[in-house]
């Protein structure tokens, strides 16, 4: 019976997003712990700064090299062939043999950038960061250098983790961002006290090897088996290489708005660049669990949708998906508006991260809480692009939102700091939303529009409902408790949102949301299947 719900669980959209979004969880709730470690031992500071501002470098190059390949290419590439040549016995099979010279492919490439960036990095510091010190650009040098080995680790990872999710085994694939955390952790336990702040990059460089490790044993499985292969000849690998330079490109404006941010919160007060990157991990929070989840689970679907030519069953599961997207994750903006200051400090607020840290981070964190929904579902959108093997259009985009959000930042952040960096990327975030949608519905043409306006409109009645309880019970528990302590934030945030979730689904209840009744069919069903399989085993075990 487990193994019959393991199986569906990692079959079908719903399931995949499961245990995506349940070990995404997980990842999260490690990584936040990740970052109240760092937060409480270094305080948004100096060290903070040079710790994140490293990582952009190794950043900028496993977005173009890596994900550029797999998001958009490598696994519409791998399941035509599979399909097509999955009779054939695995040493002959035309899709293991992409798979290998892809991943040979990648990992010399990224040896050879990854060296070269080693002796640029001196250079490069000083425009990536050129507000720090000549002391915090040496350290950030030395940790940029440590963490360029990461990359490899991660270029082998995830050409296993694009095999995984070509077969729907996400299980496997969901434990390795958990693995990459707990490499970090045991950096800042072990590796910090006895190598400095180097032991965070030694820590980086571990967690990416974990991140890799966790998975083999689930891609043997799938019958492959690593061959040394450079058929840089064959169409597939041609065609992957084709379809990943729009992509990597688009990626590459991605990593550029990122080392832009990071240019500008260089020249801000210090702690800047710590408190943008920690308001940005929680934020993530609900993205990477909602939304990038979703998206995981559904680009397979996607993509088979469209090799089947089937247009009425795209728009289907795109409509299933968009608005399951909206109905968790925007009640999730409203609660974190709305308590972003309890966050922070219950999540960062201990030890050398004080008062000052809060409520800058909480600000920025409340700014980003605007763009939730539109960040959450760019995921879901970009990979019905790259399901139509068009990778070209996203990138267009992106680079429209990345010239808007450097342009908004300059500006912005003239006034208001790190906040004008917030607005910025929230307002950009939106514009690549909206034009991804509408550029989206031309090509595809009714996209369930009128389902998906209706339930929107629903949602948002529901979250209004939500938001206007929590801010009662904020102010209602808040003399009840002593607000001092951890303890009371604590009991504050957990009954607000505890009541107003309450009062979310009794709304959604009353206006009859479809997302409801999606959820109470899958219980029904859960238990029926449950205790019908347990049914029929005492049945069985009494004959």
């Amino acid at each position: 019976m487990l193994k019959k719900l393991f199986q569906k669980l990692e079959t079908t959209i719903v399931g995949g997003a499961i245990v995506v979004g349940a070990a995404s969880v997980l990842s999260r709730l490690v990584g936040l712990l990740r970052d109240r470690l760092l937060a409480s031992s270094f305080g948004a500071g100096d060290t903070l700064d040079v710790y994140y501002a490293a990582f952009r470098l190794p950043d900028f190059i496993f977005n173009i090299l890596v994900l550029g390949a797999l998001s958009s290419s490598f696994i519409p590439i791998f399941l035509e062939y599979w399909y097509r040549e999955k009779e054939k016995p695995e040493a002959e099979c035309v899709a293991w043999r992409i798979t290998n010279s892809v991943l040979n492919l990648i990992v010399v490439g990224l040896v050879i950038l990854g060296a070269i960036m080693f002796i640029l990095a001196p250079f490069l510091m000083r425009i990536i960061a050129p507000g720090f010190s000549a002391a915090k650009q040496a350290d950030t040098v030395n940790l940029t250098r440590l963490m360029l080995i990461s990359i490899v680790f991660f270029g082998i990872s995830n050409v296993m983790s694009g095999v995984l999710n070509s077969f729907r085994r996400f299980f496997a694939y969901s434990l390795a961002p958990i693995m990459y955390n707990l490499g970090i952790i045991f950096g800042i336990y072990v590796l910090v006290p006895a190598w400095g702040v180097r032991g965070l990059a030694l820590g980086v460089v571990f967690g990416s090897l974990l991140h890799l490790l966790v998975q083999l044993p689930a891609v043997r499985r799938t019958g492959y088996r690593y061959q040394w292969i450079f058929d840089t000849a064959h169409a597939g690998v041609r065609k992957i290489g084709k379809l990943m330079v729009p992509r990597a490109l688009g990626l590459g404006v991605v990593q550029l708005n990122q080392v832009v941010i990071n240019v500008i919160a260089s020249t801000l007060r210090s702690g800047s660049v710590a408190i943008f990157n920690l308001a940005n991990n929680l934020q993530s929070f609900p993205i990477s669990v909602f939304g990038v989840s979703l998206a995981i689970s559904s680009f397979p679907v996607f993509s088979k949708a469209f090799a089947e030519q089937d247009r009425p069953g795209f728009v289907y599961h795109f409509s299933q998906t968009f608005r399951r997207v909206l109905f968790l994750i925007i009640p999730v903006s409203v609660v974190i508006l709305i308590l972003r200051a309890q966050i922070v400090r219950l999540i960062l607020g201990a030890g050398e991260f004080n008062w000052t840290d809060t409520i800058f981070t909480a600000q920025t964190l409340g700014i980003f809480s605007l763009s939730l929904f539109a960040q959450s579902l760019i995921p879901v959108l970009a990979r019905s692009f790259y399901a139509f093997q068009n990778t070209k259009t996203p990138v267009i985009i992106s680079m429209i939102a990345m010239v808007l959000n450097i342009v908004l930042g300059i500006l912005l952040s003239r006034s208001w700091g790190i906040s004008g960096l917030a607005f910025a990327f929230s307002i950009s975030s939106i514009v690549n939303m909206l034009l991804l949608l509408v550029t989206l519905r031309v090509a595809v043409g009714d996209l369930d529009d009128s389902l998906i306006i209706r339930s929107t409109f629903k949602i948002l009645v529901c979250s209004t409902a939500m938001g206007f309880v929590i801010q009662r019970m904020k102010y209602f528990i808040a003399p009840l408790v002593d607000m001092q302590t951890f303890y009371g934030v604590l009991t504050q945030t957990l009954a607000a949102v505890g009541i107003g979730a309450f009062v979310y689904l009794v709304v959604a209840i009353i206006l009859q949301c479809e997302e409801i009744e999606i959820i109470r069919h899958w219980l029904i069903k859960a238990r029926i299947q449950l205790f019908g399989s347990l049914g029929q085993k005492k049945n069985e075990n009494s004959s």
